[in-house]
């Protein structure tokens, strides 16, 4: 795969702590920095899909809904009332 240079900017404050923790983990700032972009694009893809999930089950059953559920269960009971 191919690798790409950018150039970022950063408060000197972040910088100093990234070079401490590449040095730290011996590893190059470059790498360090294309660990913690793949962790900020999986935690973010995760995100999505959780709030996606939730939104999916957020969306309770109305009156309707749940008179026509009961109704369904009630029948389903008296069809198989017996068998067990």
């Amino acid at each position: 795969m191919a690798n790409i240079k950018t150039a970022i900017s950063l408060e000197k404050p972040l910088f100093d702590e990234v070079e401490a923790l590449a040095e730290e983990m011996e590893v190059s700032r470059s790498h360090l920095f294309a660990l913690a972009a793949r962790d900020f694009i999986q935690r973010y893809k995760s995100q999505k899909l959780l709030d996606a999930i939730n939104a999916a089950y957020a969306d309770l059953p109305d009156r309707a809904e749940e008179d026509l559920r009961a109704s369904m269960k009630s029948k389903q009971r008296r069809l198989v009332k017996g068998q067990w």
